[in-house]
């Protein structure tokens, strides 16, 4: 039996749907280890004989992924470690090799944070409901030691199968010739970029802060705050690119920005990628969040697919994609998810789609984008609230009988007349109300903003 630990310490570090927390302060070797014994139990239980276990750039990476593996091998469990390896890369690995994963990253989080994505096999998610649970319970209670051999660990490197499966779903053969500018942040895109993108010889990739450093010195890897898009925004008008890649941390993340270094909107991506999709298999089903742009259900519906609405977050998207088979589901947040890549998520192969669509025609980025933009938005805002749920009754008071109609599948949902809406949401895990506001014109989008913020912060 390991050592017991207070339930707070616990459920501090383990997440809705991962571990992550401060390095020796939140997680260390010890609990690590612990963590790779309870998941390696739950995965015997369920006929599993080996995990795959991958890690990313930071410092405490390799060392916290050997005490995990350490964990899973005193469980009678073999390890097979690949490595440096992006999220989606491991996902793949965890397909490709039919077995549980583990990664140790913690994305777009500062240095001092390291953390675990587990997933079953074939990169099905483990959430707080789908075994996170039992392995907190199990680290509050102390891990039971397992009576048995212990297994064995084995090295195996994936990085160029990754890339050759990737390129084998993007068609990327007939494209006219591409600059790409990419920036890594210091991520792990600076490994996995170029073994997907240079084998491709109409693209010439222009890189940016490619270098693997967990301590991220040029700006955090998290594209989805505009002030990390700036130096990528400057590097496509200087190199003169045709288009714009930032990865976040863990590289499972992907923005785009056109040829004069505007962002493309990630539910214009969603809207672009569904329409592919749907040309390989029509009427087929695509996933979105309630936060996406209302283009993208439009879209697929035109296009004769079916949309299915979900709630934020990659736990419900995957198991809205595994229950009704969905081709694609894309996510606000720039998640973007595909039932050939066993319905886990890829920023690179969203990526790939992108250029696919880019070098498929003759029209620059900014054109090809605007024609799945047909709203304005005003991004996600937060502000802090002592009482989520009083600010929300305020805000929905205010708009009795102007709604047409309200749902909670996530906060709450307020349509408006002529295609506006907003969604009003608590955090989790903060005492946050985050917004996101859409319609037809800026101004009609400022308007609202104004109104409900005056109401939440008041």
């Amino acid at each position: 039996m390991t050592v017991a630990r207070s339930a707070e310490s616990v459920k501090a570090v383990v997440k809705a749907y991962d571990v992550r927390g401060v390095v020796g302060e939140q997680i260390d070797t010890e609990f690590v280890r612990d963590v790779g014994a309870s998941f390696a139990r739950l995965m015997r239980d369920e006929g599993a004989g080996r995990i795959v276990i991958g890690h990313d750039m930071r410092e405490s990476s390799p060392v916290l992924a050997a005490a995990f593996a350490a964990g899973v091998l005193a469980q009678g469990l073999d390890v097979t470690h690949i490595g440096l390896a992006s999220t989606d890369e491991l996902y793949f690995a965890s397909g490709h090799l039919g077995c549980p994963g583990a990664m140790f990253t913690a994305s777009h989080n500062p240095a001092r944070y390291n953390g675990i994505k587990l997933c079953r096999a074939n990169a099905l998610p483990v959430g707080q409901d789908t075994g996170l649970a039992t392995i907190t319970q199990e680290l509050i209670d102390g891990v039971p030691p397992f009576e048995g051999e212990h297994g064995t660990a084995t090295e195996e490197h994936l990085l160029e199968a990754y890339a050759s499966f990737l390129r084998k779903l993007v068609d990327l053969s007939g494209i006219r010739p591409l600059r790409v500018a990419v920036d890594a942040g210091n991520g792990m895109g600076g490994y996995t970029v170029p073994a997907v993108l240079t084998a491709v010889p109409q693209l010439t990739v222009e890189p940016l802060y490619f270098e693997l450093d967990g301590a991220f010195p040029n700006h955090e890897a998290n594209p989805l705050d505009p002030k990390n898009l700036v130096d990528l925004q400057k590097f496509v008008r200087e190199t003169g690119a045709d288009l714009g890649l930032a990865f976040d941390g863990d590289a499972d993340r992907c923005f785009v920005v056109d040829e004069r270094g505007e962002p493309v909107p990630p539910s214009a991506i969603t809207a672009l990628v569904a329409e592919r999709e749907l040309a390989k298999e029509p009427g087929a089903t695509v996933i979105h969040n309630l936060i996406t742009s209302k283009a993208v259900p439009e879209l697929v519906t035109e296009l004769g697919g079916n949309p299915v609405r979900t709630r934020v977050g990659h736990s419900f998207i995957k198991q809205q994609m595994a229950a009704t088979g969905a081709i694609f589901g894309g996510e606000h947040s720039a998640h973007y998810y595909f039932r050939d890549f066993w319905g886990a998520d890829s920023g690179m192969l969203a990526a790939l789609h992108v250029l696919a669509a880019l070098g498929g025609g003759d029209r620059p980025m900014s054109q090809l984008a605007s024609a799945y933009s047909r709203y304005a938005a005003s991004g996600e805002i937060n502000s802090t609230v002592a009482d989520a749920s009083d600010r929300t009754r305020a805000v929905l008071a205010a708009f009795d009988g102007r709604a047409t109609s309200v749902d909670r599948l996530d906060g709450v949902t307020v349509q408006l007349p002529d295609h506006a809406w907003f969604n009003l949401r608590a955090s989790n895990t903060e005492p946050l109300l985050r917004l996101n506001v859409e319609a037809r014109s800026p101004e009609e989008v400022d308007a609202l903003v104004t109104e409900i913020l005056s109401i939440v912060r008041g």
